[in-house]
């Protein structure tokens, strides 16, 4: 079989993926470099296996990476796209493209790689079986497979136990089972035999199981457990070399999954991590995870010499001048390109040639005009060179796919700290693909995402989607680097800030509001903004609209003469008689070309600017929907949606800072909504409960929504006892039982009935309370499948004159998806007491 043409230059765009996380140019201290000039000699590979962001024990993942200095990957499932953000209002994928780059700013740290599946996160399961189902089993233990005949580990580690399914959540006890059954499966070529075929057959030496107390329930049952099977490792070291503890880079790597609240303390001193052994070779010296294992160049033929030259580098290397090793780079940089082991060819290659290109100071950077472009639009790039040493060295050329330099360079000699600069000699940009998550492209199902393309299955992003190469001659040494066309600006305050070059649509459009509710038959005006691609573009816009539905005008025209410039155009839409649903999608059309995506961007501090795609349109409802009450208080917790929905509805809604908690501030509002995980992430509610507890007594309806039932800020969350738990319902089409149907929440103004419970999203809510005082009335009764009844999704109490309402019922995720009962449940709950 051959490998090398197809396979293994699969493999590069993996070894690349690590560095693009940031479009920073990575600088690295002469520390840094001895470093990874230690890790190019270590020929060795580990993968850790769990199924979301944040799941990873990055102690292990360093120790693996700095310590014992293995290539190390962690494979996740998913990317988290079920979870909640602490960060912002962003939810479902667009949260998962914020902790794909979220993992990206961890692995960077740590020193590991990020790989994926294609499996979605589609909120929290019970079971694996369920799991597996929506996920489609087959399709994601092949990417299983195709993850590890890629990467090649030698050790494998589970973060999760396989022997329990059913305990725990289970896409967690799924990626420790698939793992399992992978490792049995990827040795054999006719076991999915198209990555057979692409990268080869691979078996991993052993299997093991990141064990801890907490699998056994407590600690005194773990020191009691037989542990002939379990290896303890030291992760607790310290890196003179990096100035840091082996503890201390994992809580900096741990503390990026910012959007989970998972900021961590560095922790210095001894450390112990515990693997059970599961399959594969069992080692007789239980310190040493890869026993049996030649991690020196003697393990690839031909690699003794290698191993030879690159020893004698790393004994002389200089740390006022790592330039001195590069005769030594390149001499075995020769020597690796003409290794007949393709995959460790190809791996050592990029390592050595970034060591290279850093040791000698080499500067190569790709910078456009502008932020981004339209296909075949136009654009000017300049190549910025600058050799910072006097290592001997010549620019020969740079060419590109996408842009157009000058062809030749006459070998442009470049001297020592001699800054060059070459701009594109065409402004056309040859690029047709637009610039988003490439997962996100076409739709996929519930439990799965599509990705056509099978180079693309696995890797964080797209790798050097505009690559620009340099060819160099360093030394008399014909080599050559690629650097990726990126983006650059000088802010007063941050000073000079990156961002990502991106090719995007000619013209874009959004209706503001993705959901639109109509509580009677009165026409609204629903503007739609055109976001220009590029300059001097005109067209028309139309929204197509659900049968039942009358639009007004029929069409628009916009005209935009400024890249980035916007206008808005109102169309009049006037819902049907009757209960209906759909979506108002605009389309334009400019010339012969219609487009009909939406431009969304995220940007945080702690991560890449981030473009985002996706199908323009708002779902549009019309909703039998009655009220009591105007004004609104609401108080933000984790970030959520509500204002804007409940605004949908006709409430004025006022956001209320913790400082402004009085029972005199807060008596205009007819009632007072606590946000998501207020109680978990503001701590001035620990001080507030007394005002609070004063507004509900003077009158007032207070809803507090979900909180985790671990770091409250304070337990007293109600006037009467109250104690959360881990009950959760995930199946949003499980049953729901009426426990109070006399109540007025079920009745006023809007009477509940079973048919308000169809069509929910992802689950119907989670963190109820298991305990509360006689003062409060349980409404619903909710279960999944073959478990008990939980009673506490939504509790309410009358205290004084008002009402006092606790659900954790996942209303942040219904009403945002337009859910029509959600809708009318919440106004009843609002309308308590009017």
């Amino acid at each position: 079989m051959n490998y090398k043409k197809l396979g293994f230059s699969l493999l590069t765009t993996c070894l690349l993926s690590i560095s693009l996380f940031a479009q920073k140019p990575e600088k690295p201290s002469a520390s840094e470099l001895f470093h990874d000039l230690q890790k190019l000699n270590f020929l060795g590979s580990a993968m850790y296996i769990a199924a979301h962001p944040d799941d990873e024990n990055t102690r292990l993942i360093s120790y693996l990476s700095n310590d014992i200095k293995a290539r190390t990957a962690y494979l996740s499932m998913t990317r988290g796209d079920g979870g909640q953000n602490l960060v912002g209002p962003e939810i479902r994928e667009l949260l998962g493209v914020i902790r794909t780059q979220e993992l990206l700013a961890a692995r960077n740290i740590d020193g590991g790689y990020q790989l994926f599946t294609r499996a979605n996160d589609f909120g929290y399961s019970k079971h694996p079986d369920e799991t597996l189902a929506l996920w489609n089993k087959d399709a994601i233990t092949s990417d299983v497979v195709r993850a590890i005949r890629k990467f090649k580990p030698d050790i494998i580690v589970n973060r999760f136990n396989h022997r329990n399914p059913g305990t725990t959540h289970g896409h967690h006890t799924s990626s420790a089972m698939l793992s399992v059954e992978a490792f049995d499966l990827v040795g054999n070529e006719t076991n999915y035999p198209e990555t057979a075929a692409t990268y080869g057959t691979w078996q991993p030496k052993r299997l093991y199981f990141n064990t801890s107390w907490w699998f056994y329930g407590s600690r005194e049952n773990f020191e009691k457990a037989d542990k002939t099977n379990i290896i303890e490792v030291e992760t607790g070291g310290y890196y003179p070399v990096l100035g840091l503890s082996n503890g201390e880079i994992a809580a900096m790597s741990r503390s990026m999954h910012k959007s989970q609240g998972f900021g961590s303390s560095g922790s210095r001193g001894s450390q112990t991590e515990y693997l059970e052994f599961l399959k594969g070779d069992a080692t007789t010296n239980k310190s040493n995870l890869f026993e049996g294992i030649d991690t020196s160049w003697s393990r690839v033929k031909g690699g003794q010499a290698i191993g030879a030259i690159l020893k004698k580098a790393e004994l002389n290397f200089d740390f006022t001048d790592p330039s001195a090793i590069v005769p030594d780079l390149l001499e075995a940089y020769k020597l690796i390109e003409q290794l007949d082991d393709d995959h460790w060819r190809t791996v050592k290659t990029e390592e050595i040639k970034n060591l290279i290109l850093n040791c000698s100071g080499l500067f190569l950077e790709v910078v456009a005009s502008k932020q981004s472009t339209s296909p075949q639009g136009n654009l000017i790039v300049t190549a910025e060179v600058v050799n910072r040493s006097a290592v001997p060295m010549k620019l020969n050329s740079i060419s590109s796919s996408v842009i157009q330099f000058p062809a030749q360079l006459l070998a442009t000699p470049l001297q020592n700290n001699e800054k060059l600069n070459f701009t594109s000699t065409e402004n056309t940009f040859n690029a047709t693909n637009y610039s988003t998550p490439y997962w996100l492209k076409e739709k996929g199902s519930l439990g799965l995402y599509k990705v056509s393309d099978p180079e693309m299955i696995g890797l964080p992003e797209i790798p050097l989607p505009f690559p620009v190469t340099f060819n160099m001659s360093i030394m008399g040494n014909e080599i050559h680097f690629s650097k990726n066309i990126i983006y650059k600006f000088t802010d007063p305050v941050k000073g000079e800030v990156y961002r990502p070059f991106e090719v995007l649509p000619e013209v874009t459009a959004s209706i503001p509001d993705k959901v639109l509710i109509f509580s009677n038959e009165n026409a609204r005006s629903i503007p739609v903004v055109v976001k220009a691609g590029r300059e001097n573009i005109t067209g028309t816009v139309t929204l197509e609209h659900p049968k039942g539905w009358i639009v007004s005008p029929a069409q628009h025209t916009f005209s935009l003469g400024q890249e980035g410039s916007t206008q808005t155009v109102i169309f009049n839409v006037k819902p049907p008689k009757d209960q209906s649903e759909g979506y108002l999608k605009p389309l334009l059309q400019v010339g012969d070309r219609f487009h009909n995506k939406e431009l969304i961007t995220i940007d945080y501090e702690h991560i890449p600017f981030q473009s985002v795609l996706v199908n323009s349109q708002a779902k549009v409802a019309r909703i039998p929907i009655e009220k009591r009450g105007e004004n609104i208080g609401y108080i933000e917790g984790a970030g959520d949606a509500i204002p804007e929905s409940l605004r949908q509805i006709g409430y004025q809604v006022t956001v209320i800072e913790p400082g402004e908690i009085s029972a005199n501030n807060l008596k205009r509002f007819d009632a007072i909504v606590v946000g998501i995980r207020a109680y978990n992430t503001v701590p001035e509610l620990e001080f507030k409960q007394t005002e609070l507890n004063k507004y509900v007594n003077n009158g007032g309806t207070l809803l507090l929504q979900y909180n985790t039932n671990r770091r409250l800020v304070t337990d007293d969350l109600a006037p009467f006892p109250l104690k959360l738990s881990r009950d959760r319902v995930t199946d949003e089409f499980s049953t729901v039982t009426i426990l109070a149907p006399k109540h007025p929440v079920l009745n006023k103004p809007n009477k509940i009935t079973m048919n308000d419970f169809e069509g929910w999203v992802q689950e119907r809510g989670l963190y109820f309370p298991n305990e509360w005082s006689e003062e409060f009335t349980p409404i619903l009764g909710m279960k999944d499948n073959d478990e008990p009844e939980t009673k506490g999704s939504l509790l309410v109490a009358q205290y004084g004159k008002g009402h006092y309402v606790y659900t954790g019922i996942s209303f942040f995720r219904e009403l945002p998806a337009g859910v029509s009962g959600a809708y009318r449940l919440f106004a009843n709950l609002l309308s308590l007491g009017k």
